[in-house]
């Protein structure tokens, strides 16, 4: 055996051992490119996501924002309709004390009071006449 032959059988030997790094290595990549395009798919559907989202989050804060202006509206008109209802019951109130008066009047017109006595009731029975007499019960 020669020396060339030797030299030969070695280098066939060690271009072998690189053909099957070789395979190897290209199955590695090969893997590793299905992953990255696992991960180039997973990408995009994160980016789908995210632009959807957007999207909602957009609609929502429209949705939000006309509920507010729908609200704002229902409180004007409900703060309408307080302040008419407090006008309706004052003057309901000051009918049913005309009323009371007319009412007392007759009745003692009936049992032969005379008006004057009648004024000077009804002055007593006033608001400001009652707070007086009974600021002096106080002191």
């Amino acid at each position: 055996m020669t020396i060339s032959l030797i030299v030969e059988l070695a280098l066939s030997g060690l271009l072998l051992a690189t053909i099957g790094y070789c395979a190897v290595l290209e199955r590695r990549l090969s893997a590793l490119r299905k992953g990255q395009d696992g991960l180039k798919e997973t990408i995009g559907d994160l980016n789908t996501a995210i632009v959807n989202a957007g999207a909602s989050m957009r609609a929502l804060k429209a949705h939000a924002a006309d509920a507010a202006e729908n609200l704002d509206e229902r409180l004007a008109r409900a703060r309408g309709l307080i302040d008419e209802l407090s006008m309706l019951t004052s003057a309901g109130e000051r009918i049913a004390d005309r009323i009371d008066r007319t009412a007392t009047t007759s009745r003692a017109v009936a049992n032969g009071a005379t008006p004057a006595v009648l004024t000077s009731r009804l002055e007593a029975l006033r608001p400001d006449a009652l707070r007086q007499e009974a600021l002096r019960n106080v002191r």
